[in-house]
């Protein structure tokens, strides 16, 4: 249960229990995050490799030692009664999901999740029934699907005529050196591979929920929401590290989720990426995203990540720090509204708008 204080201001200050699971990059920002946040306690950490079990938390996260050991063992986890898990893996795992939910944790996630309607199987459902067994909230998000959503949102509160919404997203990928996340895209394929469509589709699934959230908020209910993509290949062999994309292979992606009434698109996500400078076509790529709220009136808005004057980084990896921050952030701020939530699935419809709180250095 959250405990309850007295705030400075005289009124009543809640504190927040929470559990960080996982130390990965998007994890370490998660735990700088809470440590700065008043309202916010960590009381344990679920280490996804036993080497880490037994260390401490801030050293883990290349911060000064917090006192807290990361753990393997998720029954001693649990037994801590978290009022929140912060769920940051690569993979959802809905075994896992599951078990903190039932236990009455709630959850905020960063793996790959919004509503869960594009969760295999019988996925989504288990986490509904897991909310319902456990009194606990699951909310989903990241940077992108997730924060953008929210802006897109706000945008079109101004118009009283909306037509079609635009969400894309650029980047040159080149020095983003991650294949377990871009190989299923379609990365390193031949272009005539026939099982390329559906490779993209599936490993992009997660931006078909961030469509529906578009739709839920504009209260409008799509006939289909579909997925379509365009291919460029590179025509030189292109060295990137950990892996190499051979001549004549797959090295940009344009993956437009669409979200379709009467077989017109409402709601379109639209994310290109690229790699080297050999490409064919050779896509103009920005890096950032652009939202365009067609109606009346018709409102566009650009995102561009800068670092600050005071940031330092000297490899691709440092600056990869700004992109985890964007991706933890968003569902860190969530977990007050989120544990306040009744119980089932949750997304930025449900919750009120997240409030940066903790950040402002004095």
């Amino acid at each position: 249960m959250p405990v309850f204080t007295r705030g400075s201001d005289g009124g009543e200050a809640v504190t927040i229990r929470v559990v960080q699971w996982t130390t990965g990059n998007v994890g370490k920002q998660s735990v700088e995050a809470v440590m700065k946040r008043p309202d916010l306690e960590l009381v344990g950490c679920y280490s996804w490799s036993e080497d880490k079990s037994g260390k401490d938390i801030g050293e883990l996260c290349g911060l000064p030692p917090i006192g807290l050991r990361a753990t393997h063992d998720v029954d001693a986890l649990m037994a801590l009664e978290p009022d929140c898990v912060i769920y940051n893996p690569m993979w959802f795992n809905v075994d896992e999901m599951v078990r903190i939910l039932e236990s009455g944790a709630n959850i905020v996630a960063t793996a790959a999740f919004i509503n869960g309607q594009s969760y295999p199987d019988d996925g989504r459902q288990r986490i509904l029934d897991a909310c319902l067994k456990g009194c606990s909230s699951m909310f989903g998000g990241g940077v992108s699907p997730g924060y953008i959503e929210l802006i897109t949102v706000a945008l079109a509160n101004a118009s009283d005529r909306i037509d079609h919404v635009l969400i894309s997203e650029e980047a040159d990928t080149t020095a983003y050196d991650s294949p377990p996340t871009e190989i299923p895209v379609g990365f390193g394929r031949p272009l005539d591979d026939p099982a390329l469509p559906g490779m993209t589709a599936a490993a992009t699934v997660v931006f078909s929920e961030a469509v529906a959230l578009v739709g839920d908020a504009l209260g409008v209910v799509f006939d289909e929401i579909v997925c379509e993509a365009e291919y460029a290949k590179t025509t030189k062999e292109l060295d990137l590290g950990s892996w190499t994309l051979a001549k004549d292979t797959v090295a940009g992606v344009t993956i437009h989720w669409l979200g379709k009434i009467g077989g017109k698109s409402i709601v379109e996500m639209r994310v290109r990426w690229r790699k080297g400078d050999a490409l064919e076509p050779d896509w103009d790529v920005g890096m950032g995203w652009t939202i365009e709220i067609q109606g009346r009136p018709t409102i566009t808005t650009k995102i561009d990540i800068l670092p600050p004057p005071y940031f330092e980084a000297t490899t691709m990896e440092d600056f990869m720090v700004l992109g985890h921050i964007l991706t933890a952030l968003p569902v860190i701020n969530a977990i007050p509204a989120v544990v306040a939530a009744p119980p089932g699935i949750v997304t930025y419809e449900d919750v009120p708008v997240p409030l940066p709180k903790g950040y402002v250095p004095i």
